[in-house]
């Protein structure tokens, strides 16, 4: 271990060089940074430190979302830095996202000291628990002081905070740094020697690490051959989608059950590896007959409960005994079932079970009614004229290139992944912020999943999510990868047009669909981003098959937002009516 490379010209300095150490030795990689004077000393501090890459991001909302991407990406903790003031509250959309969807950052304002504070002192708010509930850990750091005492005292409160942004469960956690004056790396005399001389510097560094998670184990169910069961693979984002899904297919092996895999869960692209997939139970289950025909007694949710409200409403009107497996500890059961929680992994669940089972009929029925309508699907979709959005996600799921991460808006894109995406053996990786399925930052987070992932990551989105995040265009001068965004452009929002409200004009069409005249090209233009409209299905289909393998492109589809949400109301409706 080499000795650090610490600054000691100022107070404020060497507190800003430890605080950059410690983070280092516990596994921090990453740093996005917004520009502002109270933070100078951390600023200097992450930029000079050899281990830990800094972004720079102008807008803190911005940054926030980035970052959040980043932690995605990898599983691994993020410092969100920021100034005084109101720039750490643009942070509050992500951090509410990290919150829900378990994504690890280590949030830290800097704040001016509290004698500034409470007197009209420019930029200055109160920054105290500004994240409420939302962060797993809030703590104000004291002033610094250059002795050993105090900075053992940061380094410990350091350490446990990236632990508390990991375990027990993965999220956002909060630090306030106050700094007086001087901000600037220059010699205000406040170290002397005494105070930190006789520090081992080697030894004060010992043992920080990144913390590991553990497994929970015990309470697995045992369930009887005969008994109607399903598997419901709801939204996921794994660190290993591939192990995830062999441990996945275990389960489903064991029990021989179907599993029903949301278009967000990484399942529907490794099909060879897990058995009885479903994958258009949305469409199934539209049927009253057939849905009343496939009523579970038993269900076994992996993780979330999944995007469909056809599916969610099936199980809630089931009545079934439901088993819920995720090793968070906050309530997730928005169906308010007979459910019992299992605070186990995966693996844990999967080791437990008996040998195999063998298949009934329940299963049968589900595979089935599953080949019957994927075929008659896919094959319909071909057949509407012109630009279907529906088909988008169906050449997605088809032409990617193998191991892409695909990115996804929220609103009517993840809806279209749903019920449109083709089961296949792509292995590609579905991202999304299904946390608080807000459509803020998409940009951003995509931008921020992409950057120095070593692959191309395509993003599909509408133009209201991507109007929404503009500001993530500033990022692309820093940004190290490939990003291909297909842009959905149907003149306003399109999820509107399958609610109730779409009946009533006015005022829909100016309050809820909000339709925007933005000429993209033009947009891309001017942040320097490349941009192709769209001709066909033909150049489209190559367009994806074969993304650049670096920098961002936007792929412009133009569709008809009433006529597509016509199209999918009549093809469900009509299949549906066939089983």
């Amino acid at each position: 271990m080499n000795l650090p490379d610490l600054d000691f010209r100022s107070v404020n300095t060497l507190w800003g060089s430890v605080t950059a150490e410690t983070l280092a030795r516990c596994g921090v990689r990453r740093a996005v940074i917004s520009p502002g004077s109270r933070s100078t000393p951390l600023t200097v501090a992450f930029t000079r430190h050899a281990e830990i890459e800094c972004i720079p991001v102008l807008d803190e909302r911005s940054a926030a979302f980035f970052a959040l991407g980043m932690a995605k990406q990898r599983g691994e903790p993020v410092v969100l830095l920021c100034t005084s003031g109101t720039a750490g509250a643009n942070y509050l959309p992500a951090i509410i996202e990290a919150r829900e969807s378990a994504v690890p950052l280590i949030v830290i304002t800097a704040d001016r000291p509290p004698e500034m504070r409470g007197c009209a002192s420019g930029q200055t708010i109160d920054q105290l628990k500004m994240f409420g509930d939302f962060v797993g850990f809030f703590h104000e750091l004291a002033l610094p002081e250059a002795n050993e005492a105090r900075l053992r005292y940061l380094r410990q409160t350091l350490s446990h905070a990236v632990e508390r942004a990991m375990q027990p469960v993965a999220g956002p956690v909060h630090l306030n740094a106050p700094f007086r004056d001087p901000l600037a790396p220059t010699d205000d005399g406040g170290v002397t020697a005494a105070a930190v001389a006789g520090t081992d510097w080697q030894v004060f560094f010992q043992n920080l690490g990144s913390p590991v998670s553990t497994s929970v184990s015990g309470g697995i169910p045992r369930f009887s051959p005969d008994v109607h069961g399903v598997i419901i693979a709801g939204p996921s984002q794994p660190g290993d989608p591939g192990a995830h899904a062999a441990v996945v297919g275990e389960i489903a092996q064991k029990l021989g059950w179907p599993v029903l895999a949301d278009g967000l869960s990484p399942l529907r692209n490794f099909s060879g590896t897990v058995p009885h997939l479903v994958s258009t139970y949305d469409t199934i289950l539209r049927n009253p007959e057939v849905a009343e025909r496939l009523k579970p007694e038993v269900v076994i949710c992996l993780g979330s409960w999944p995007t469909s409200k056809v599916l969610r409403a099936w199980l809630e009107a089931s009545g079934a005994r439901m088993w819920l497996v995720t090793r968070r500890t906050d309530n997730r059961d928005p169906l308010h079932g007979r459910t019992v929680h299992l605070p186990v992994s995966l693996a844990a669940l999967a080791a437990e079970l008996p040998q195999t089972m063998e298949t009934n009929g329940y299963e049968q029925m589900w595979a089935g009614y599953e080949h019957h309508v994927r075929v008659a699907l896919d094959d319909r979709v071909t057949q509407i004229d012109g630009f279907f959005e529906g088909r988008v996600t169906t050449m997605l799921s088809n032409h990617l290139p193998v191991e892409t991460t695909l990115c996804v808006a929220n609103s009517m894109p993840v809806r279209d992944l749903e019920y449109f995406w083709a089961p296949g053996d792509t292995f590609i990786r579905p991202m999304c912020n299904r946390g608080a399925n807000g459509i803020d930052g998409t940009l951003s987070t995509a931008l921020g999943v992409a950057h120095a992932a070593g692959a191309p990551t395509v993003l599909l989105t509408g133009d209201l999510a991507l109007l929404h995040d503009t500001n993530g265009w500033l990022i692309v001068p820093k940004f190290k990868g490939a990003l291909t965004v297909v842009l959905i452009n149907n003149a306003g929002g399109g999820i509107f047009e399958h609610l109730p409200i779409a009946e009533f004009e006015p005022p829909f069409e100016e309050f809820f669909a909000t339709p925007q005249a933005v000429d993209f090209a033009k947009l891309c233009a001017a942040y320097g981003v490349d941009h192709i409209a769209v001709s066909d299905w033909a150049q489209f289909a190559e367009l994806i098959a074969n993304p650049p393998l670096n920098g961002v492109r936007v792929l412009e589809v133009r569709t008809d937002r009433k006529a597509d949400a016509a199209s999918r109301k009549k093809l469900f409706a009509e299949l549906a009516a066939e089983l």
